[in-house]
C-alpha cells in the first residue's frame, strides 16, 4: 500500500510553503484515493499504529506522525530564527523542539542563505545587535545551489533568503523563535512577534568549520545525507528501475520527488511520482520499486 498526502499551500510573508506530509495538528495532511482516502495522517496513524509507523515510532511518538515535509518557495529573507531542543522546548512550553534539514531543490544565480555564526559571538554582543538591527553581520552566508544540503540542529540560527527553492524535512513542530524579522509587519498587517529572550537561551554562541553536509552524487544509488535521532534521509537519482528493500526496517518510508517522473510500485499498489509530490509507504511493507521515465527521477528517502 501506498499513501498519497493532499498538499497544503500556505502563504508566507516571505513567499509560500507547500506542506506536501503533515502530521501537525493545525495544518494536519488528509490521504487522497484509495481504501484510505479522506482519512487524516493522524486517523491513519491511529487505525495501522505500529504497522504504518513502526514500533520504535509508535513507542517514541505514540500516534503522533514526527515528521513534516515542506518545500519553501523564498521570495524575501526569512526571519533569523533558532529552533529549540526537544529538552528545552518541552520543559519550558510543551512543546516538541525542532530539528530539521534543508536540500535545495532549486535556485537563482547568485543566491545565499545563512547558517550558523560566522565567528564566536556573546551572549552581550548577540545582544547589541539584535537591539541595533546588526545580527545579521555576524551570521555565516552560504553562496548555494541545487543539491546542496544544510543541516539545521537546535540552537543554529539561520534563514532563507530570496531566490532559493528547498524541501525541508523536521520535526512535527512550530517551535521557532524569531531573532530578527526586518521590521515588517505579518500578512495581518501586525508585527509578527520576536522571541529574543527564549532565542539567547538556545543558540549556539561557537563558530563551527563547516555548515554544509558533504557527499558525494551517485546514480542509481542510494546516497546518504543525514542521520539524527529524529530522521535518517538519503538522495536517489535514478536513470534505471531500482528496488530498496524495507524488510529490516522498523519505520514509514516518506518518498519525496524532486524532479523528474516516474512510478513507485509497492504492496501491489502503484503511484506515479512528480516533482513536489510525495508518498508514504507503511511500515509493514518489504521492498519498494522505483520506476523512473525517461526524464529520470530525484528522490528524498526520509525514516526513521
Amino acid at each position: 500500500m501506498i499513501y498519497r498526502p493532499e498538499p497544503i499551500l500556505r502563504p508566507m510573508v516571505w513567499g509560500s510553503e507547500l506542506w506536501v506530509l503533515s502530521g501537525y495538528p493545525e495544518r494536519m495532511s488528509v490521504i487522497a484515493g484509495g481504501p484510505c482516502n479522506g482519512m487524516t495522517v493522524k486517523e491513519l496513524v491511529s487505525a495501522q499504529k505500529e504497522a504504518l509507523v513502526g514500533r520504535e515510532c509508535l513507542r517514541r511518538f505514540g500516534e503522533e506522525f514526527p515528521l513534516l515535509i515542506k518545500f519553501l518557495d523564498v521570495h524575501a529573507p526569512l526571519s533569523i530564527q533558532v529552533h529549540p531542543s526537544e529538552e528545552f522546548a518541552m520543559s519550558r512550553q510543551g512543546l516538541h523542539g525542532k530539528t530539521e534539514m534543508w536540500y535545495v531543490a532549486g535556485s537563482e544565480p547568485g543566491t545565499e542563505l545563512l547558517a550558523g555564526f560566522s565567528r564566536d559571538i556573546t551572549l552581550q554582543e548577540y545582544e547589541e545587535r539584535v537591539a541595533d538591527g546588526t545580527i545579521t553581520d555576524v551570521i555565516a552566508h552560504h553562496k548555494i545551489s541545487p543539491g546542496d544540503v544544510f543541516f539545521l540542529p537546535p540552537g543554529r540560527v539561520h534563514a532563507l533568503l530570496p531566490g532559493s527553492y528547498v524541501a525541508e524535512i523536521q520535526q512535527s513542530s512550530d517551535s521557532t523563535y524569531r531573532i530578527w524579522d526586518y521590521g515588517r509587519p505579518g500578512l495581518d498587517g501586525k508585527p509578527r512577534p520576536l522571541h529574543t529572550e527564549l532565542a539567547a537561551e538556545v543558540l549556539d554562541y561557537k563558530a563551527h568549520g563547516s555548515y554544509r553536509t558533504s557527499y558525494e552524487p551517485a546514480p542509481d544509488k542510494e546516497v546518504h545525507l543525514v542521520d539524527c535521532d529524529y530522521f535518517k534521509t538519503s538522495l536517489l537519482e535514478l536513470t534505471a528501475p531500482y528496488t530498496k528493500d524495507l524488510s529490516a526496517l522498523d519505520s514509514f518510508l516518506i518518498v519525496i520527488c524532486l524532479e523528474g517522473s516516474g512510478r513507485l510500485h509497492c504492496g501491489g499498489d502503484e503511484q506515479s511520482l512528480s516533482a513536489n509530490s510525495c508518498l508514504l509507504i507503511p511500515a509493514s511493507e518489504s521492498a519498494a520499486g522505483f520506476v523512473p521515465d525517461a526524464d529520470g527521477l530525484k528522490l528524498l528517502l526520509c525514516h526513521l
